[in-house]
């Protein structure tokens, strides 16, 4: 599921900027929180995805 896929890339990506905020980068912490948006929406298409499936069955 290509939903899935991307969600887990995003998730991935956000690794390194959660490191550096842990560290007490401001402009990184900032990244994090605009990332974890995209996760949220990438996160509702995987909800969305598995309703599509789950009603063609």
């Amino acid at each position: 599921m290509q939903e899935y896929e991307n969600l887990k890339t995003l998730v991935a990506e956000i690794e390194t900027d959660i490191n550096k905020a842990e560290g007490g980068n401001k402009a990184a912490g900032t990244r994090v929180r605009k990332q974890m948006q995209q996760v949220k929406q990438a996160a509702q298409s995987v909800r969305n995805r598995i309703l599509e499936v789950r009603a063609s069955d």
